[in-house]
């Protein structure tokens, strides 16, 4: 289970959200399956219940989760394309935009850029 960063900038119920949509990606929770309660989310982290619905209710917002009313919320069957696009589309993105921000910076060539990710990709770029 992920601690979250209660002194960092980023919104608690921001990363509960991200962090069911970790699960979701990591298979923990597949489709239709039931994913924890406000309540549950609130003993396990410490939170207001108020706080944790507000994560759940970003994920049904985003059609990532769905409300079984008296029953909970569940995994939608498209939930997994649905993170994978958001996070392709804004995270990935805006990473990209970065680096090559401060390649550009740095003065790094496309190339040696390309390379630098195919060795990522590969695992030489690791310490």
């Amino acid at each position: 289970m992920t601690i979250l960063n209660t002194d960092g900038t980023k919104p608690i119920y921001i990363q509960i959200a991200e962090w069911i949509e970790t699960e979701i990606m990591n298979g923990h929770f597949k489709k239709d399956d039931k994913v924890y309660s406000q309540y549950q989310l609130a003993e396990m982290y410490t939170i207001n219940p108020a706080t944790a619905a507000k994560g759940l209710n970003l994920l049904v917002d985003e059609a990532i989760l769905y409300k079984k009313r008296g029953l909970g919320m569940f995994v939608t069957m498209n939930a997994k394309e649905q993170i994978m696009n958001k996070r392709k589309n804004q995270t990935l993105k805006r990473l990209v935009q970065e680096i090559v921000l401060e390649a550009n910076r740095l003065h790094i060539s496309k190339t040696e850029l390309i390379e630098m990710i195919k060795d990522a990709q590969s695992g030489e770029g690791e310490q």
